[in-house]
């Protein structure tokens, strides 16, 4: 019953013995490998257009240097109060291209249009003491669970262009967004103005694997230099490539992100059917916040599941009770059906 986060589970079968076929050859280094732009080439194909691609090794490497790809001087970056880059980075965005995170406030984990707005008048281009705008960052899906919908991204993109920034998108769950909108990668990116993406393999069943997807080639003119000065330049990177190449052959990764999502969804309708227990707000990818009792909490916890305990957000619809805990539920590929009726009937009579 392991539910404190998908980064907990292990590698899927077939990438690890994808990795372990590449082990036993030689192949040129430091991405130049036949690999690595065969998988160079897969993203074109996956995202109907040429783009710019390049392999790092975790989610914060490829936020913090997608947002330094795109840096100006003084600026200042726009993003939800709670998302990753702002609350769970060690500022390692901040750190990496120099400009400040700028909170943005929304329900639900996602920005309002309106306060977005409001932040960034409050920092025009010449503002020298205070700073200037210059990019905007959306977490998808967001860090409490939930998902910006196609009309909603339209809308951040179009402030973002009105206001000449360039719009990044953490994608460190983008295979469980895309699944939960049945759209396209194209029409959940730039087809609605996303600049830059972080492309998550990690969370979804890769062992070390993560890219940076450029939109328009030219905006990555110079970042070979920026991925090699920050040490995310691996000799061995097809070593990312070759998980990538099992991850994405016949949309592996798409099931993948499907079955965690539809174990997600055994979770709240099981913990939508519990007398002592209930929803703390809806989700809608893997990620499941749930109010019980603390009793029941313990008493799952004693039989080995794991989870996190979680903060109330202020804008939570239903406050949680002195003797209740709202918990953090993660599932992944490797989740069984077993696992969450397991913990479901601990909590029924705990």
């Amino acid at each position: 019953m392991f539910f404190a986060s998908d980064n907990w589970a292990g590698a899927h079968p077939a990438i690890n013995k994808r990795l372990s076929k590449e082990s036993t050859r030689f192949a040129a280094a430091y991405g130049t490998s036949d690999l690595d732009r065969s998988i160079e080439q897969r993203f074109n194909e996956i995202f109907e257009k040429e783009v710019a691609v390049f392999f790092v090794a975790t989610g914060t490497a490829a936020n913090s240097l997608s947002l330094a790809s795109i840096a100006r001087p003084g600026g200042l970056t726009f993003c939800h109060t709670e998302a990753h880059v702002i609350e769970d980075e060690c500022g390692a965005p901040d750190f990496f291209s120099g400009m400040r995170m700028v909170g943005v406030e929304g329900p639900a984990g996602k920005m309002l249009p309106e306060n977005l707005l409001e932040r960034i008048a409050r920092y025009p281009q010449d503002a020298v003491h205070h700073g200037r705008a210059a990019a905007v960052t959306m977490t998808q899906a967001t860090e409490v669970g939930t998902i910006y919908t196609l009309d909603e991204i339209d809308t951040i993109s179009k402030i973002a262009k009105q206001n000449g920034l360039p719009l990044h998108m953490d994608g460190a769950r983008f295979a469980n967004a895309l699944v939960s909108l049945g759209c396209t990668p194209a029409e959940l990116t730039w087809k609605r103005g996303v600049d830059v993406l972080s492309f998550g393999g990690t969370k979804n069943g890769c062992w070390c694997a993560e890219a940076i997807v450029f939109f328009d080639p030219q905006l990555a003119k110079d970042f070979a230099f920026l991925r090699k000065r920050t040490a995310q330049l691996f000799s061995k990177s097809r070593f990312i490539a070759a998980q990538f190449e099992a991850y994405l052959q016949d949309d592996l990764w798409l099931g993948l992100a499907s079955h965690a999502n539809a174990m997600a969804d055994r979770l709240r309708t099981g913990f939508g059917s519990l007398n002592s227990a209930r929803l703390a707000w809806p989700t809608e990818a893997n990620e499941v916040f749930a109010v019980l009792p603390k009793t029941s909490a313990k008493a799952a916890a004693e039989q080995g599941a794991k989870f996190y305990d979680w903060l109330e957000p202020r804008d939570m619809p239903e406050k949680v009770r002195k003797d209740e805990a709202l918990i953090r539920m993660v599932t992944s590929f490797a989740t069984t059906e077993e696992d969450v009726d397991q913990f479901l009937s601990i909590c029924a009579s705990a």
